[in-house]
């Protein structure tokens, strides 16, 4: 008998509908970089992310792999996956769920990204590898709450294997890599800190969230989460329909997404913008045109338009616009989508 308690349902989340969306196009996308959750505490930045994770279907897995490798992506497993593979070894697989692997502010660089023996090295030759948490999240997500109190280093880590999809270790001389394609969440209270301007740029998208200022919203939040706590799986079979229409809606944006194209106009829009806004570097407009393609599967569209370019927009450029030392201010949604359309309208 099954005792464990249902989590509470993404769908049955109110309001926060930038924050479930970015959160979505990540999954569909892991090679957008991450994002980046912050806001107050008690705004179900944590339910929102281990609810989603709980909401997607089983998938396959190569039985006993550390990396958690798909059988069916020969590109894109580990090194003892793809020799078995390429001399025709037989390969057990498995389905298992999408996890959420916790990453603790405590975490130090080994416990991350893994050790190398090195004396075994030496002595038998060979390579023996002791798995971090960087192995365990590979297609998974990696959720790393207070983000902001973790090592500068870490971060930066963190967010090179997830812009790369590959975790590479180096130790005298002796180096291993293995799969790192993980989604990359991480949440903050900005009242304890901010992250640095350099490490805030590497987050592909940035989320401001705070607690519903409407009434009827908030009296929705409170009745949801006693029907919940009364009654776990009463409330979660109630959201049954929304949430298997939200998983294939997802798995169809993935499946779709490879095939999404644009005109080369777009890129001329997207550099446009990022030049009007002051942003600095490059890393902006390809993060822009990448989200505006995972939003354009998410739709159900194999065609990118000046729409997905300006919601994708929303969540890229406001924590990348350039400001002057110690100016806290910050250029609101409105003024920026007034100079998005001042550029977008004439190229249309």
């Amino acid at each position: 008998m099954n005792n464990e308690i249902k989590k509470y349902p993404f769908t049955a989340i109110v309001g926060q509908e930038k924050m479930k969306l970015a959160l979505i196009l990540n999954v569909i996308n892991p090679f957008l970089g991450g994002v980046l959750i912050r806001g107050e505490k008690g705004t179900a930045k944590s339910t929102a992310v281990r609810a989603l994770a709980d909401m997607l279907p089983e998938r396959a897995q190569v039985e006993g792999c550390q990396f958690s490798c798909d059988p069916l992506q020969s590109d894109k497993v580990c090194s003892e996956c793809a020799e078995k593979m390429q001399n025709d070894q037989p390969i057990k697989s498995i389905t298992t769920k999408m996890k959420v692997i916790d990453l603790p502010v405590s975490a130090t660089e080994d416990r991350v990204v893994g050790t190398l023996d090195i004396e075994h090295a030496i002595k038998k030759g060979e390579k023996k590898f002791e798995p971090g948490i960087l192995a365990q999240a590979n297609r998974n997500i990696l959720y790393v709450d207070e983000v902001n109190l973790l090592d500068d280093h870490v971060v930066d880590i963190l967010l090179d294997s997830a812009a790369m999809g590959i975790n590479t270790i180096e130790r005298e001389g002796i180096s291993f890599s293995h799969p790192a394609r993980f989604t990359l969440v991480g949440t903050m209270n900005p009242e304890e800190g901010d992250l640095r301007p350099q490490l805030l740029d590497r987050f592909g998208l940035v989320v401001d969230v705070a607690g519903e200022n409407d009434t009827a919203q908030r009296v929705e939040v409170i009745k949801r989460r006693l029907a919940y706590e009364k009654d776990p799986e009463a409330f979660c079979r109630s959201f049954d329909h929304e949430q298997s229409a939200l998983a294939e809606k997802i798995q169809k944006a993935t499946a779709l997404l490879p095939r999404v194209n644009f005109e080369d106009e777009l890129l001329e829009m997207a550099a446009k913008i990022s030049i009007a806004l002051g942003v600095d570097g490059h890393r902006a407009d390809i993060v822009m045109i990448k989200a505006s393609m995972t939003i354009a599967a998410f739709y159900g569209k194999d065609k990118v338009t000046k729409e997905e370019l300006k919601e994708a927009a929303a969540y890229v450029l406001p924590h990348r616009m350039r400001r002057k030392p110690f100016d806290d201010s910050q250029m609101s949604i409105d003024t920026i989508e007034e100079i998005i359309n001042k550029i977008i309208e004439p190229c249309v």
